[in-house]
């Protein structure tokens, strides 16, 4: 029975991996039911929360926003991510967010919450039973329940305030439609108000256009200077000592963007503002407000709040605060918009190299500089990381500077990997890419992830998906680098007659990475362990001139199971506030309340399928990969299998590699990302390999078929290690 439960939570972990979603996980998951967290003030304050929906950084001005301008002088600043759970942040669902402190959403419109119902002095938010009811907004009251629960009264500004203060009941204590309503304004310690003057002016028929920018320039600063002005009027009503939270709580249209937090208290210094939710010292996350209200209430937060408390960092000018802050989105916005056109452009890439690779090779040409560019198209992917050592977003055109930035150092790493005294051997060039690769990503992991963060084949704030740690396609880039590395340092091993010491590096190295990629706060990454381990344990095996059967596969499979498992439970075992998303998903796996994000995972995985940016990738590298084994003289001249025979080692590090990649798409919610950038990576070194491994004159169709029976039986095991 305990074997039984076991492999029932481990199962469980496989498919709720959020490989590339490590904070969207925490957002998406309450904690273990019974673990609460006392707020860290001593004594109770007074808070008012300014939610307004669609204001970002760039709205933020001297001249324009004055009321806004000064509040930001007397607070510490920051960025706050509004995902919730779709592409765009309703208001309705932003609102719904901070009221429940999980990710949360309506569903049906994406436009304002409902109009409060008075009641007495205070006032019912319509529907909120039907809330409750929905799968996205089971949570919906936890902070107004809370403040209850401590004895304290709410007083809401405007129907977004009320959805946001209102108990489980729908019901908030005190309520007013707009500030000159609100007569007392120390009636009750927290306080939420509602400035949707920015927000109206783009809702078309009550729901949010879906343009990116639906109002000229002129129209959205008339509606930010409304705004500010509300702002102004609550901020000279409220008591001297209130604490102010405020935060643009949703989008304005089709596009995301990161938008404006400030926290005024008596402690700020002008600092940045961060959480532990992101591990980033400039951004928060919508759920964090929750906890940050509460926190600066003196309230317990309630274990069902993901969020943590927002912290202030490092202290900075306004003016430079607010100009990296507009960096950060810009930064943001313009990888998300260029990420679907790059990775069109990179996958028509592969399949044109294929069909030029097998025209050259096919006629027996010279295929030096066949060999030569697929080093540049490996080089590639390692390149989206490095540019952002760069200033590219602090030119006039930086979506330009951002792929100019990363064709340059891809021809770079490539004159690099050529024009070295490693060139000499076949296997130097391809070491040399697959080592600058693996040493960028681990360098990353080890320094926080800024290369990946804001990255085209890594993760941005501005999507919400990830905020640290190893995303999918930087995992499935590490684990093929790791694999094609210690291969080629195996194979000379071998040769020399240290097949154990090529062994112990293969499993050494691996592990670390593999100890890397999954550790919290490091990687964090559930799917890396579970695809890597089976990858380093085929590579290892093959090493050592064994067989792998379907048996060993699967116990391999079980293997990064386990070893997943034991870090997530390490992780569960410290307090609420250290954990990362891997130790809260054991607490859910414990109480029950995980199948909701495991079916989204699933379905995330499965609609990468038909991807037609990701599957051109797969398809064209694996196809031209098997046929140039199985088909050598018709394919590639028989270039693979020469450079298999001439360095076996080489064919167990590619089948170590795409054995993690296979593994790495079924368990993680990115699907065909992760094998696309296995095949992206592997095939491409393999195939110059191959080329430089050749003979000056290149065998005919008969020499090279003789060749590769006379390797028959590695093949076999070749083979066998597919299965």
């Amino acid at each position: 029975m305990r074997w039984a439960l076991f492999l029932l939570v481990a199962s469980a972990l496989w498919w709720a991996v959020p490989a590339g979603a490590a904070a969207a996980t925490l957002a998406d998951s309450p904690p273990a039911a019974g673990t609460s967290e006392v707020s860290e003030s001593a004594a109770p304050g007074r808070v008012a929360f300014v939610g307004v929906p669609g204001l970002h950084w760039d709205d933020v001005d001297p001249g324009l926003t004055p009321n806004l301008w000064r509040l930001a002088g007397q607070s510490d600043l920051g960025s706050v991510s509004v995902k919730t759970l779709g592409t765009v942040a309703c208001p309705f669902d932003g609102w719904m967010t901070v009221s429940a402190g999980i990710r949360s959403a309506y569903g049906q419109t994406c436009g304002l919450p409902p109009v409060p119902e008075k009641l007495g002095e205070g006032a019912t938010v319509p529907g909120f039973a039907d809330l409750l009811a929905k799968r996205d907004g089971g949570y919906v009251g936890t902070l107004g329940s809370a403040v209850h629960a401590a004895g304290q009264c709410t007083t809401a500004v405007g129907r977004g305030a009320a959805l946001a203060l209102a108990d489980r009941d729908g019901k908030v204590d005190v309520y007013a439609e707009e500030p000159a309503a609100l007569t007392d304004w120390t009636r009750c310690q927290v306080l939420a108000v509602d400035v949707d003057e920015l927000i109206t002016p783009y809702l078309v028929d009550g729901k949010l256009a879906k343009e990116p920018e639906v109002l000229p320039a002129d129209a959205r600063r008339e509606a930010v200077r409304a705004a500010d002005a509300e702002v102004g009027a609550v901020l000279a009503k409220l008591p001297a000592d209130t604490q102010v939270v405020l935060a643009g709580t949703g989008d304005h249209g089709s596009v995301p963007h990161l938008r404006v937090a400030m926290w005024k208290r008596a402690e700020a210094t002008g600092a940045y503002l961060g959480t532990r939710s992101t591990r980033r010292d400039d951004i928060v996350i919508l759920t964090d407000i929750t906890p940050t209200v509460l926190t600066a209430a003196g309230i317990a937060i309630p274990p069902t709040i993901i969020g943590l408390p927002w912290e202030a960092g490092e202290r900075a000018s306004l003016e430079t605060a607010v100009a990296e802050l507009r960096d950060a989105d810009l930064m943001g916005t313009s990888v998300r918009s260029t990420t679907g056109l790059f990775f069109t452009g990179f996958a028509i890439t592969q399949v044109a190299f294929y069909s030029i690779a097998y025209y050259v090779l096919s006629r027996r040409r010279k295929a030096t500089a066949v060999g030569v560019v697929a080093l540049g198209i490996a080089s590639i992917p390692v390149s989206t990381y490095l540019v952002n050592l760069l200033p590219w977003v602090r030119g006039d055109q930086p979506v330009a500077l951002l792929v100019g930035g990363v064709i340059a150092i891809a021809v770079v790493i490539m004159g690099v990997a050529v024009a070295g005294p490693w060139r000499r051997s076949a296997l130097g060039p391809p070491a040399v890419v697959a080592a600058i690769t693996g040493a960028v990503l681990v360098a990353d992991l080890l320094t926080g992830t800024t290369l990946q963060f804001n990255s085209l084949m890594g993760y941005t704030a501005v999507v919400g998906g990830r905020y640290y740690g190893l995303a999918n396609i930087p995992f499935a880039l590490l684990a093929t680098a790791v694999l094609m590395t210690t291969a080629v340092a195996a194979d000379h091993l071998v040769r020399v007659g240290r097949r154990r010491v090529a062994v112990g590096l293969v499993a050494g190295l691996g592990v670390a990475a593999m100890l890397l990629a999954g550790w919290p706060g490091i990687g964090s990454d559930f799917g890396g362990v579970i695809a890597f381990v089976p990858g380093i344990a085929v590579t290892a095996l093959l090493v050592a001139g064994q067989r792998v059967s379907v048996v060993k596969f699967v116990g391999f499979c079980a293997l990064g199971g386990l070893a997943v498992s034991v870090i997530a439970v390490l992780d569960f075992q410290r307090p609420l506030a250290q954990q990362t998303h891997l130790g809260r998903f054991v607490g859910q796996v414990i109480d029950g309340t995980f199948l909701p994000m495991i079916f989204r995972k699933l379905g995330a995985m499965l609609s990468t399928m038909l991807s037609p940016n990701l599957m051109p990738i797969v398809i064209a590298g694996l196809a031209f990969l098997i046929f140039a084994i199985m088909r050598p003289g018709k394919i590639s001249a028989g270039v693979v299998p020469l450079a298999f025979a001439r360095a076996p080692m080489l064919r167990a590090g590619l089948i170590g590699a795409l054995v993690s990649g296979v593994v790495g798409m079924l368990v993680n919610d990115s699907g065909t990302a992760v094998l696309s950038m296995v095949v992206a990576l592997a095939v491409p070194l393999v195939l110059y390999a191959g080329i430089n491994s050749a003979p000056e004159e290149a065998p005919v169709a008969g020499d090279v078929e003789d060749d590769a029976a006379n390797e028959s039986d590695g093949h076999a095991g070749v083979v066998a290690g597919k299965a």
